[in-house]
């Protein structure tokens, strides 16, 4: 797997911007992924040094649309934290 297709996009929030205070950002990865790849993959395409990650699984929720139903996708979320030497990452760069 490329890095790329491991971190899908940063997720922009009101309390993941406050996080970024702590050098704490927050990611959506690929389902599949464990914490070394997602490490490795911020390394890669940021170039930072990652001191820890955290992961959140989250389940498909069931939905409606008039007759028909399902579930939409299953979601993986991880927070990664900086080491206190590394450079901030800037997400709105232009």
């Amino acid at each position: 797997m490329d890095a790329r297709d491991i971190v899908k996009r940063p997720i922009i929030t009101e309390r993941s911007m406050d996080l970024t205070a702590d050098k704490k950002y927050t990611f959506e990865v690929d389902v599949k992924a464990n914490k070394t790849q997602v490490k490795d993959a911020v390394e890669n395409i940021f170039d930072v040094k990652v001191a820890k990650v955290n992961v959140m699984n989250y389940k498909g929720k069931y939905k409606r649309v008039g007759r028909f139903a399902g579930y939409t996708k299953k979601r993986r979320k991880a927070i990664v934290t900086l080491t206190p030497d590394s450079k901030e990452i800037d997400f709105f760069e232009a």
